[in-house]
C-alpha cells in the first residue's frame, strides 16, 4: 500500500528516520517548504539558505536514487500535507518523530504516524528515566552514564586516561600568533542560486559567501577538514575567542548534525578512528566526545523532559527590550560585541563561548526579557533548532528557569572576556574598571546584576564568593548609577 513519507528539514538522511523503512518503488516522499519557515520572522539569510538549499539538494538526490519525490512550497506544513493527500489520494502519512513540541502537536492533529526518531543516540524514554531519578540535572552525571552505556573512551569499566574529563586542560586563552588552520568555503550551484533568488526581503545578514555545505558530500568534507587540521588543538582552545579566526578550532559540524546530513554515530566513529591513529591528545578527543554524547544529547533530552512551557520562564523578572546592537554591530563601541555580531551577520554562526559568555551574558546582566532574546537567537544562527536554543537560552544563558538546569547563572564581568578573548586591547572600554565613562559595560553590569538579585542569590552556596565580593565594594552607589547609564545607552544604541 502506497504511503506518504514526510521528511522534515532536520531529518535529511536516507539511512535514518522514516526513510529507513521506505520503499522507493511505492512510497511518495514529501518535503514541504512553508511560508512560516521563510517569512515568519526576520530570519538570517545564511540560515534560510542553508535549510532550504539542503532540503532541495536532498530531494534531488532522492529523485536520482529512484524515489518519487514531491517538494512543495506551502503556507504551512499542515496545509501542504493536506494538499498532497488530496492530490495523491494517499491517506497514510509516515514521519520520524519531530524535534519540537509544536510540530509534534500539529502533525499528531492530522493523524501522522510516527516512527521513533533515531537522529539522536539517546531514546527519549531512557533520558526520561535518567532525569526522573536525579535530584539535580547535572550534565556530568549524564555524560558519565553515556560513556558507560555507549562504551566510548572506556576500558575495563574505567575511563581511558584515568579521568572522566580534561576540562582543566581545555580552558586555554587564545595565544598570540597561533595558526588556526584552514576553514572551508563552498561553491554556489544552480540549486543554491535558485534559493537565494527567492529569499524574502525581510531576511537579515549577508550571503556573499557559501560558508555552509548544503549536501552530504560537502558536509563530509567539513568533517575531514576538522579531523585533519583542527582536531588536535580543539580541546585546549575550545573556550578561546581569537580575534584572527572566526572559527578557531571548532568542528563547524553542528548544522549538519542538526539537519541530518551527518549523523552523530558516524562523526563519533570518524573521531575515534582519527584518535586511535595517533597524534590527537586525549584532552581534544574527550572534549569533542563530551559535546556529541554529553551536551548535545543532554540538551535535547532536557528539552523534552522539561515540557513546552519551559520556554516561557522568566525567573529573574527581566523585562528589557532587545537592544538595537543585536541587529547592527555598528551600534556599539564594545569591541567584543561588535566583532561577534558582525561575525554572525556574515556567517550566521559563532561558537559556544561568544554565545554564552558575551551575547547571553550581556542579555542576562542587562535584564533582557528571555523570550525576546531566545527569539533572536533562533532567528540568526544557522544551527538554531528549537530543542537546542530553549534549554541553552532559558536555562543556561539567561538563568530564567530559577536554577532548574544550572544551579548558578553564567554571569561574568569584563575580566573573563579579557582573559579568553582578544577583543579588549583595541576597545574603548577598560575591563578592569566598573565606574566611569571608560568602564567596561560587562564589568559594571556584572556587579549591578549581583546587587539587583542579591536576595535571590545570597542563599546559593555556589554564589558565596561572588556575593562576598559584592559586599566589599565601596563604590556600589556609583556602580548603580553607571549601570543605569549603560542600560540607557544600550537601549538607545549608543553604548
Amino acid at each position: 500500500m502506497k504511503r506518504i513519507i514526510f521528511v522534515q528539514f532536520d531529518q535529511l538522511n536516507r539511512n535514518f528516520g522514516a526513510l529507513k523503512f521506505s520503499d522507493p518503488a511505492s512510497d511518495l516522499v514529501v518535503l514541504i517548504e512553508s511560508d512560516r519557515m521563510r517569512t515568519g520572522r526576520k530570519w538570517h539569510k545564511q540560515r534560510l539558505h542553508f535549510l532550504a538549499s539542503s532540503a532541495r539538494h536532498f530531494a534531488h538526490e532522492l529523485q536520482s536514487a529512484g524515489y518519487e519525490v514531491k517538494y512543495l512550497k506551502s503556507a504551512s506544513t499542515i496545509s501542504g500535507l493536506n494538499q498532497i493527500k488530496k492530490e495523491s489520494g494517499i491517506s497514510e502519512v509516515v514521519s520520524a518523530s519531530p524535534n519540537s513540541f509544536q510540530l509534534l502537536k500539529n502533525l499528531s492533529d492530522i493523524g501522522v504516524n510516527f516512527v521513533d526518531s533515531d537522529f539522536f543516540l539517546t531514546p527519549k524514554a531512557l533520558f526520561q528515566d535518567w532525569a526522573s531519578a536525579q535530584k539535580t540535572f547535572t550534565m556530568e552525571n549524564f555524560y558519565r552514564m553515556q560513556r558507560e552505556r555507549l562504551d566510548i573512551l572506556m576500558h575495563g569499566g574505567k575511563p581511558v586516561g584515568g579521568k572522566w574529563n580534561f576540562d582543566a586542560d581545555n580552558r586555554l586563552p587564545a595565544p598570540k600568533d597561533h595558526d588556526w588552520g584552514p576553514t572551508l568555503e563552498f561553491e554556489f550551484d544552480e540549486i543554491d542560486r535558485e534559493v537565494i533568488a527567492e529569499l524574502p526581503e525581510t531576511a537579515w545578514g549577508n550571503l556573499n559567501q557559501k560558508y555552509w555545505a548544503t549536501n552530504r558530500v560537502d558536509a563530509l568534507k567539513q568533517l575531514d577538514n576538522f579531523l585533519e587540521f583542527h582536531f588536535s588543538d580543539f580541546g585546549p582552545y575550545e573556550d578561546a575567542m581569537p580575534a584572527s579566526s572566526w572559527a578557531g578550532h571548532h568542528s563547524l559540524l553542528s548544522p549538519y548534525l542538526n539537519n541530518g546530513l551527518l549523523h552523530p554515530i558516524e562523526v563519533l566513529s570518524a573521531a575515534q578512528a582519527r584518535f586511535e591513529a595517533g597524534g590527537i591528545p586525549i584532552s581534544s578527543y574527550e572534549g569533542f566526545v563530551r559535546q556529541i554524547i554529553g551536551w548535545r544529547e543532554y540538551v535535547n533530552g532536557m528539552y523534552w523532559y522539561l515540557g513546552p512551557e519551559y520556554r516561557n520562564g522568566n525567573g529573574l523578572n527581566a523585562n528589557l527590550e532587545l537592544a538595537p546592537l543585536f541587529n547592527n554591530h555598528e551600534l556599539t563601541k564594545m569591541n567584543c560585541v561588535s566583532t561577534i555580531i558582525g561575525d554572525i551577520a556574515e556567517r550566521g554562526w559563532t561558537h559556544h563561548i561568544p554565545r554564552l559568555m558575551v551575547l547571553s551574558n550581556l542579555a542576562l546582566l542587562a535584564g533582557v526579557e528571555p523570550i525576546k532574546f531566545l527569539d533572536w537567537m533562533r532567528e540568526v544562527f544557522v544551527d538554531a533548532a528549537e530543542w537546542v536554543m530553549v534549554p541553552n537560552v532559558i536555562g543556561m544563558g539567561t538563568h530564567a528557569d530559577n536554577g532548574v538546569l544550572m544551579t548558578k547563572p553564567y554571569a561574568a564581568g569584563g575580566a573573563y572576556i579579557s582573559k579568553m578573548g582578544q577583543y579588549c586591547k583595541n576597545c574603548v572600554y577598560d575591563p578592569k574598571q566598573r565606574t566611569g565613562a571608560d568602564a567596561c559595560p560587562f564589568t559594571t553590569l556584572y556587579w549591578d546584576f549581583l546587587d539587583r538579585h542579591l536576595e535571590t542569590f545570597k542563599k546559593n552556596h555556589r554564589m558565596f564568593q561572588q556575593i562576598s565580593g559584592l559586599k566589599r565594594l565601596k563604590d556600589l552607589p556609583e556602580v548603580r548609577n553607571r549601570a543605569k547609564e549603560v542600560i540607557s545607552s544600550l537601549e538607545n544604541g549608543t553604548l
